[in-house]
């Protein structure tokens, strides 16, 4: 999908935090860190028109769920037409409200979550409702991983993850345009309170 849907839905909505498409660079190193094998349900937040998706999609289990959670009704209606795999379902809602969509779904928490939402553009405590919630919804070695623009700062993030997951790590993609701020957190039964911010 071109760099235009997304100048074009930039327009009427502010939250959009890029006018490109991740590229493959951010979507490689995403997957890199993603337990695919281990990994039955996956979450996206904000996953605009799917790039990330398609790529997530070509290497999942065949018996993996994936539940997408946009809020931009444009992009929504675009992944409905676009991606038709059955694992696959679309939800038009804001990220505050991810257990009760995966409840919707008939499942009862995440291996893997992948969010490209503009956390810097939320207020603080959104922002700390939103990973708090992923974080209790997720089982022993489920995976938070998030790709922000550069200008978005640790603090917008990173600093959330680092109170609700464990080992989490941060490092940044220059490659992207705009360039990316990546980050990878796990949530651990036994809660270590262990966190690290450098390359993986």
């Amino acid at each position: 999908m071109s760099t235009f849907t997304y100048l074009k839905n930039l327009v009427s909505d502010y939250r959009i935090a890029s006018v490109t498409p991740t590229s493959s660079f951010g979507v490689r190193w995403l997957c890199r860190n993603i337990d695919f094998e281990g990994s039955r349900t996956f979450v996206e937040f904000g996953p605009g028109t799917g790039v990330i998706t398609e790529a997530l999609l070509d290497r999942m289990r065949p018996d993996a769920r994936m539940v997408l959670i946009e809020l931009n009704r444009n992009f929504a209606e675009i992944l409905r037409k676009r991606i038709t795999d059955p694992r696959v379902s679309v939800h038009q809602a804001d990220a505050r409200n991810v257990r009760q969509v995966i409840e919707s779904e008939g499942l009862d928490g995440i291996d893997c979550l992948v969010s490209g939402i503009p956390f810097s553009y939320l207020p603080v405590d959104v922002r700390d409702r939103i990973v708090k919630e992923t974080a209790r919804l997720m089982g022993d070695g489920g995976r938070f991983l998030a790709y922000q623009t550069l200008w978005q700062q640790d603090r917008h993030l990173l600093d959330h993850l680092t109170r609700y997951y464990d080992h989490t790590v941060g490092t940044i993609e220059l490659r992207n345009a705009p360039p990316l701020r990546l980050y990878r957190a796990i949530r651990s039964s036994r809660r270590n309170n262990h966190s690290v911010n450098g390359e993986l």
